[in-house]
């Protein structure tokens, strides 16, 4: 039993590996595109009607713009090197929510909400561009299956590890069984989710080069976000990296980026 269920979880997870544009690094993809923007277009349908559409008509259609260019350059670039298919499903939506949250994200298949509080941050078109870089980022590399995927298996393996102790006592098992629960999140699923933030960050400033936003402008954008954080979290237990740090990584991928700049 215990070699079976650990051959059914290795079959698996060698048959779901794949790769994320550009950066090639390998991830673990276990729910079909299907599923997850089936899932992605009623959840979003269900934010999109709780939270008024912003009123400003001039920032609603400069997200729109953006988010247009952005997209347009990816679909161009994945056609071009043959993985249109990466994306075939996706319905591309940029909207303006009425919201002073200091905040953004894109949902799978390209559903991207912009929250009116990070308008004063971004500073007009070429902050929101670094932004949108980063959530369409998200959406391409498909960050929100792979951590759906991450669930999954984290799940497979609290079970395997359940079935390994069946002959160990209760206050044994309870114990490990704590103990994988704690290792699990603050060595996997926290970790991985910082890994995700700093790839979009990456991917963000290819995106924007190439739709001929200067990249550079990235730093300055995350220099306001780290001004204007009040207390965040320590970086250990949050899901995102610290503004210092993220910025460190961003400088580290600007010389790359700037190979996809076309002014």
């Amino acid at each position: 039993m215990k070699k079976l269920f650990s051959f059914m979880l290795v079959t698996i997870v060698l048959a779901s590996c794949s790769s994320v544009l550009i950066t090639g690094r390998k991830q673990l993809l276990l729910v079909p595109d299907a599923e997850i923007l089936s899932m992605s277009a009623q959840s979003y349908k269900e934010f999109i009607d709780s939270v008024p559409a912003s009123t400003d008509i001039a920032n609603t259609q400069l997200i729109k713009k953006v988010g247009k260019k952005i997209s347009s350059v990816v679909e161009e670039y994945l056609k071009s090197n043959g993985k249109e298919s990466e994306i075939a499903n996706y319905a591309w939506e940029f909207n303006l929510v009425k919201d002073t949250s200091v905040n953004a994200f894109c949902m799978p298949g390209g559903k991207v909400v912009f929250f009116e509080g990070i308008l004063p941050i971004a500073q007009g078109e070429s902050g929101i561009a670094v932004v949108m870089g980063h959530e369409v980022a998200h959406a391409v590399a498909k960050h929100s299956s792979e951590r759906l995927s991450q669930q999954m298996l984290l799940q497979y393996g609290a079970s395997l590890t359940d079935v390994l102790l069946t002959n160990k006592s209760d206050a044994t098992r309870t114990g490990i069984n704590t103990l994988y629960g704690i290792g699990a999140q603050f060595g996997v699923m926290l970790p991985y989710s910082r890994k995700h933030e700093y790839e979009a960050d990456q991917l963000g400033l290819v995106f924007i080069a190439m739709a001929g936003y200067d990249p550079n402008v990235a730093v300055a954008f995350w220099e306001r976000m780290e001004a204007n954080s009040n207390g965040a979290p320590m970086e250990f237990t949050s899901t995102h990296p610290s503004d210092a740090n993220r910025i460190a990584k961003l400088k580290e991928f600007l010389p790359e980026a700037m190979k996809y700049y076309k002014k």
